[in-house]
């Protein structure tokens, strides 16, 4: 075997970090309540009040409920942070990992124009693209990695009772990235398939099509270190507040 390049050698230790939000609705005007991260036994889980109304069928989701300028999750009294402190937390979460691939479903479509909307608003898009080495969706993904399997829904939900039999609490950030863990620990895509399905903020809007002869360095060790770290185990080393849609 030939000694790897300097670039393979790092994606040996390039972590994936699985991640949510769950928002006021569904449009490209709503505002982030909940984000939450995880990587391996690692965790970030962070509440936010937002400025605008909870939209109903929103609201039945995901159990959330602002009242007198305190947020509810199920009529449970939750902490929250400003959007700038739960960004923050969530770059110096990613840079604690080394410039990991950040993973989630449907997520070039809705969570990261949010999240580039947030990080333009606080002007930390330039520190978040350092942070991280690329965004990969497994809505997509999973649609390639599937396509013979007969599902008739590509949602993470339905995916991860009909893959590992597993009944969850959707809706939950933490619990959704949780799951999402074990699903693409379940899948393990080959490197090729992550490849296609990987973009940065700068390019989410660009179709998929025209990023597939792109290649991400080091793409073998890539493959086995998301076996390694892509099993959930343990939930240690969660971190919940700072003071104490997929189809």
């Amino acid at each position: 075997m030939q000694a790897g390049t300097g670039a393979e050698e790092n994606s040996e230790q390039l972590p994936l970090v699985f991640f949510d939000l769950e928002t006021t609705g569904l449009g490209q005007d709503c505002e982030i309540i909940q984000l939450a991260a995880v990587s391996g036994g690692h965790s970030l889980n962070l509440y936010v009040i937002p400025r605008c109304r909870i939209q109903p069928g929103a609201a039945r989701l995901t159990g959330f409920k602002v009242r007198r300028q305190r947020l509810y999750l199920h009529h449970r009294l939750v902490f929250t942070n400003s959007l700038k402190e739960v960004i923050v937390a969530f770059i110096t979460f990613l840079q604690m990992l080394g410039r990991p691939l950040l993973v989630g479903h449907n997520i070039r479509s809705f969570d990261c124009p949010l999240l580039a909307r947030a990080l333009d608003q606080l002007d930390l898009r330039a520190e978040f693209q350092a942070s991280v080495s690329g965004c990969v969706d497994t809505l997509p993904l999973a649609r390639e990695l599937l396509r013979d399997r007969g599902l008739r829904s590509f949602r993470q939900e339905n995916l991860v009772r009909e893959l590992l039999g597993i009944n969850y609490k959707a809706h939950d950030a933490l619990e959704d990235v949780r799951a999402l863990q074990e699903l693409y620990s379940y899948l393990q895509p080959a490197p090729e398939f992550v490849c296609r399905h990987t973009f940065t903020l700068d390019s989410m809007n660009s179709k998929p099509a025209e990023l597939r002869n792109r290649k991400l360095p080091g793409q073998r060790p890539l493959l086995e270190h998301s076996r390694q770290t892509g099993k959930l185990t343990k939930h240690d080393g969660e971190v919940d507040g700072l003071e104490h849609k997929d189809t």
